[in-house]
Order: structure tokens, then C-alpha cells, then sequence
């Protein structure tokens, strides 16, 4: 009998250790898929997604849901090779990240938007990879004015103003669509200069009123682009839905590194951007779901896809509370308190290093526009390190653009990788492989999609995104986090 228990016990023992040292091996370690950097797919919508349709009443659904693109598939890189198109992003990601970082630091306690002089004389959609701007990777298609003009507009949770380029030209850049006309719309309404909804744009100063007493705009980007013209409301159609009276820039004098989308859709948190301005009718909630970075969706791959509303935002997400920068109310900061490799926190990595202090320095954004993760240097070292210690059975290669930690995996199929998990207030998001170690090229070298910041300002950017459906919960003041949701 002792004998029979004896043995029972040992095969208990044995029996734990073994499951126990198989899980903590899976949340060591995961395959990844050897994959190259493919092909630009070519730009293309689907025949169900209505932009105008017959005059149709304005939206009064709580949900809407709308495709989106990757900026590769627009015509004007329709010839470049996979590398010279990640070369392109990986130097307009430089650009986005130091104008969102010079935004950040001038802290001036309003937003760049502002109103200027005249000088004398519930919905989703399909979004599309904003390579080519300055101010995004990713775009949509949408419908201005009644009747629509359909456009390409940038996505951009990093900006408030709604805009876009209009005729009259004083200085426009080169667009995919015909630039809008506001003379053609029947909807379009500037905007009175002294109105509430104009001092909106700048609380601080007087408005100047002109002859023609039309409200001003301007926005100025970190990176010397900008954008003014007049301050208007006007009709934007999402796939057949209309939302009426939505304040937006009419532009007439756009310069620096816009090409190909004809504006900007601002998703930031200020109250003129379009979550906010519609925030009676979608609730201040949206999402999206960014699939593979060229993919414009297929049979066999989802497209990405942004919702507004109610079913933007799923019960079962990790979510983590939204934190406010007192100096700057565009940008989206979470609560980072430490991030772990192969199934071990990073000790360099901590709490104290993403922290936003009380005079609006330092802390952590999530941004659709900028597409590498970009980590306190401090932060990144360590995080590197850890990685590369995980990683030692690959190996290496070169170092490539901002990647100082890449790998030679060609003639592989697969390969185990580090585990690598956030940790934030709330809750632990996993990434997949695909997220953090990626093709730089067409010969089988990839590299650790991280890199450092000398600034203060650490950005999860959207190739860490990929395959979550990232919600945003304006009113809950919360960002949730749902994998494979796309």
C-alpha cells in the first residue's frame, strides 16, 4: 500500500514538472514564419463598399464600419521594389516621429492647430497604408460634399483637424482624385469668423475679422508641412452613411510632405478632432484592425478595417486606462509599466522610465502614423539586450537603417524567437513574432522592429499593432487591445 502511494506521488511529481517546464517553454518561446518583404499589392475597393449612393439621410446608426489601405498600394509606387517601398517608410517614419516628438517637447499647453489672419489678396471602413505622408501610413476612402467627391484620406490618431485640399489652388501637391470643389457642394458652409466653433480653433486669441469674415485655419506639422485655408462644416459619406455638419479645413495653401491623399482624417483626442466632434452619435468610440502592411485584403486575408461606434469596441479586450498630458490633449498615452522577454521581465525596463511627469514630459503614446516602436533609450538598451540574449542560436546580420539588431534567417522556414510581451496598467498584451521581428529585405534578413529615443517620448507604433483590434474608448477613457480580431 505505501508502496502504491509512493509511486503515485512520484508520478504526480514528475507529471507537474513536465507540464509545468512545457508551459513555461510556450511562453518562452514562439515560431516565427520566414517570410520576405513581398510585393506592393495593387490599390483596390470593394464593389460592396458604397461611398454615395442615392441621396441618403444621415447616419443614425450607432456602429460603422469601413475598409483601409496600405499607402504601397497607391499608383505613384506601383513600380518600386519591396525594398526600396520599406526604405521609403522607414524615412517617413524618421520624419513622424521627429514631429511628434518636437510637438511633444514644446508643450505649450494648446494644440498646434491654430486660426490665422488672411493674408491680404459608428461606421467602418477599409484603410489603406499611408506610405507616401508625411502625417500617416494608413488611408480610406470617403465621400466630400453633396454630391460626393470620393478621396483618399489619411487616418491619424497622432492629429485633430479634419482637412483637406480645395480649389481654389494657392499651392496644393500632387493627389490620386481630383481636388474638391466646396463651389459644386451643396452642403458646404464656411464657417463665421467669431463664431464658438471658430475660437475652438484657438481660444487664446481674438478672431480677425476680414471683409469676408470667414473663419481661418492652420495646422503645422513638426516636420515643416502645412496646411490653411478656410474653416468650413460640410458632409462626409462612409460607406453609403452620411455624417452631416462635420467641421473641417478647407485647404488651399498645403505644402511639405503630403502626397497622394487629398487630407487627413484627425482620430486624435482633442475636441475638433472627428471622434470627438461626432461623439453623440458614435460615442466617442472607434478601432482598428491593421493586417499585413501592404494588404489591401483579399479572399484569403481580411482587409484592414476601422469602426466607429458601439461594436468598435469588443468586451473581451485587455484594456488599459487612458492617462492625460495637461500640456497636450491630441495624443493617446497609456501606463507602460515594464515589458518581458522570453517569458522574463526586462529588469533595465521599467516604470519609472515611461512616466508622464506633471509638466507634460516624458510618458508613452499609441500612434497610428508612426511605424516602429520607439522606446526610451535607456528602455530600448536593455530590451535589445534581452532579445539578443534570447536570440543567440539565430544568426546575425548587419545592422540595417535605425535596426541595430538583425538576423540572417535565409534558406529557414521557421524559426523559435523570444517571446515578447507589454505590460500595462490593466493588463499584458503578447505579440506575435511577425510584430517585432521583420523582412528588411528580399534576401532573408530581418531585424528587431524597435529602436531607441535620446527624447523623453517613447511611441508604440503600428507594425506592433498588427493583428490586434486596437480600440479606442473616448468616453471610458480606456484603450483595449484583441488579438487575431481583424
Amino acid at each position: 500500500m505505501e508502496r502504491k502511494v509512493l509511486n503515485t506521488l512520484i508520478f504526480s511529481v514528475l507529471f507537474f514538472f513536465t507540464t509545468s517546464a512545457s508551459s513555461s517553454s510556450s511562453s518562452q518561446y514562439q515560431t516565427l514564419v520566414v517570410n520576405t518583404l513581398p510585393s506592393a499589392s495593387t490599390l483596390s475597393w470593394p464593389d460592396s463598399e458604397s461611398l454615395t449612393g442615392e441621396s441618403q439621410p444621415e447616419s443614425t446608426t450607432s456602429s460603422l464600419s469601413v475598409h483601409l489601405s496600405h499607402v504601397d498600394a497607391l499608383y505613384s509606387f506601383s513600380d518600386a521594389s519591396p525594398t526600396a517601398l520599406f526604405n521609403l517608410r522607414l524615412q517617413r517614419d524618421s520624419l513622424r516621429v521627429e514631429s511628434i516628438s518636437s510637438l511633444a517637447a514644446v508643450s505649450t499647453g494648446r494644440n498646434v492647430t491654430r486660426r490665422t489672419p488672411r493674408s491680404a489678396g459608428g461606421f467602418s471602413g477599409a484603410v489603406i497604408s499611408g506610405l507616401s505622408q508625411g502625417s500617416g501610413e494608413y488611408f480610406m476612402r470617403l465621400g466630400v460634399g453633396t454630391p460626393a467627391t470620393n478621396v483618399y484620406m489619411v487616418l491619424d490618431t497622432g492629429s485633430d483637424v479634419v482637412w483637406l485640399q480645395c480649389s481654389p489652388c494657392k499651392a496644393c501637391y500632387n493627389q490620386s482624385d481630383p481636388i474638391f470643389d466646396p463651389k459644386r457642394s451643396k452642403t458646404y458652409a464656411t464657417v463665421p469668423c467669431g463664431s464658438r466653433l471658430c475660437r475652438r480653433l484657438d481660444d487664446s486669441s481674438e478672431c480677425v475679422t476680414r471683409r469676408s469674415k470667414t473663419c481661418l485655419y492652420q495646422v503645422s506639422y513638426g516636420d515643416g508641412s502645412f496646411t490653411e485655408g478656410d474653416f468650413a462644416t460640410e458632409t462626409l459619406t462612409f460607406h453609403g452613411a452620411r455624417v452631416d455638419h462635420v467641421p473641417l479645413g478647407c485647404g488651399h495653401d498645403n505644402e511639405g510632405l503630403f502626397v497622394g491623399a487629398a487630407g487627413l482624417l484627425g482620430l486624435g483626442r482633442g475636441g475638433l478632432s472627428f471622434p470627438s466632434q461626432t461623439k453623440t452619435r458614435y460615442n466617442g468610440k472607434f478601432s482598428y484592425c491593421l493586417v499585413d502592411r501592404t494588404s489591401s485584403g483579399s479572399s484569403s486575408k481580411p482587409p484592414s478595417t476601422i469602426v466607429f461606434g458601439n461594436d468598435a469596441v469588443p468586451k473581451t479586450s485587455v484594456f488599459t486606462p487612458l492617462l492625460t498630458n495637461p500640456k497636450l490633449d491630441t495624443f493617446y498615452y497609456l501606463q507602460l509599466l515594464g515589458i518581458s522577454v522570453g517569458g522574463s521581465r526586462v529588469r533595465g525596463v521599467s516604470e519609472s522610465q515611461f512616466k508622464l511627469d506633471s509638466t507634460g514630459s516624458g510618458g508613452v503614446i499609441i500612434d497610428s502614423g508612426t511605424s516602429v516602436t520607439r522606446l526610451a533609450q535607456p528602455a530600448y538598451v536593455a530590451l535589445r539586450d534581452a532579445f539578443r540574449l534570447g536570440a543567440r542560436s539565430l544568426k546575425r546580420a548587419p545592422s540595417y537603417s535605425l535596426f541595430d539588431t538583425c538576423f540572417d534567417l535565409s534558406g529557414m522556414t521557421t524559426v523559435k524567437v523570444p517571446t515578447v510581451v507589454f505590460h500595462f496598467g490593466g493588463g499584458e498584451v503578447s505579440l506575435p513574432a511577425s510584430n517585432y521581428l521583420i523582412p528588411v529585405n528580399t534576401q532573408g534578413r530581418f531585424c528587431f522592429a524597435f529602436a531607441g529615443t535620446m527624447g523623453s517620448l517613447s511611441i508604440i507604433g503600428n507594425i506592433q499593432q498588427q493583428g490586434f483590434r486596437v480600440a479606442y474608448d473616448l468616453v471610458g477613457s480606456r484603450i483595449g487591445f484583441l488579438s487575431r480580431a481583424c
